[in-house]
């Protein structure tokens, strides 16, 4: 089974993307199936289940969504395995800039927002740096210039990726995304991850609401760049 995982800051376009990929990929013989990831809400999974694929829902609630992903992929990849599907699109919500859910077998999709600014590619992080492909969205409401510049920003902080301009609305790119995605390898063996999660965590994700730092336990890192163990 092909498996491509879509991730991307909130509002890209993702979704959009998706859905154009998967109608493209249906008229070349693909049989997909859906897992959408979420924080906390979403309808998404009724648009998608309009084009007659198989789509399941799963919401991290007060888990890292990317983290999530990564922990129930077992229970993904079950689930569309029993509907049929040759191919496992997993788009993520993707919060937090310092993780991304990408395994080494999977063809990892990063979708960004070209009217977020030409410093955006800089600051996204394993989302992008680590991406195979780069759909970039929403450029036919900015200047040539401004699209040529933030193409340059996003080769610059990923040089090895495929940029690639993308429309949800007229479906824009998404051949282009199909032709590599028909190609993918499948995933035939063990996974791993391409890129390590956080270093550490700290009493807050852990649960500890009192602000000060004598409540705080962890590998913490100051406001300086002085990073230090507090604890047994």
């Amino acid at each position: 089974m092909r498996y491509v995982v879509f991730a991307g800051t909130p509002g890209s376009g993702k979704t959009s993307v998706l859905i154009n990929l998967i109608q493209t990929i249906k008229e070349r013989g693909a049989s997909p199936a859906v897992v959408k990831v979420d924080c906390l809400w979403t309808e998404d999974d009724k648009r998608i289940a309009r084009l007659g694929v198989p789509v399941k829902t799963a919401l991290s609630k007060d888990m890292c969504p990317d983290h999530f992903a990564i922990y129930n992929i077992e229970e993904m990849f079950s689930w569309a395995k029993g509907t049929g599907a040759d191919t496992l699109l997993n788009e993520t919500a993707g919060l937090c800039l310092r993780c991304a859910p990408y395994t080494d077998r999977c063809l990892a999709v990063c979708v960004i927002d070209v009217t977020s600014g030409p410093n955006n590619p800089l600051k996204v992080g394993p989302l992008l740096t680590a991406a195979d492909v780069v759909m970039m969205t929403k450029g036919d409401i900015v200047s040539q210039a401004e699209r040529e510049v933030f193409r340059e920003r996003v080769l610059e902080a990923n040089p090895g990726c495929r940029a690639i301009d993308a429309n949800g609305l007229t479906g824009k790119g998404s051949a282009e995304l199909a032709d590599i995605l028909m190609s993918a390898r499948p995933v035939d063996q063990e996974m791993t991850l391409r890129n390590n999660p956080p270093f550490s965590i700290c009493t807050l994700c852990a649960g500890e609401s009192r602000v000060g730092k004598q409540h705080h336990h962890g590998l913490l890192r100051r406001i300086d760049g002085f990073t230090e163990y507090r604890g047994e």
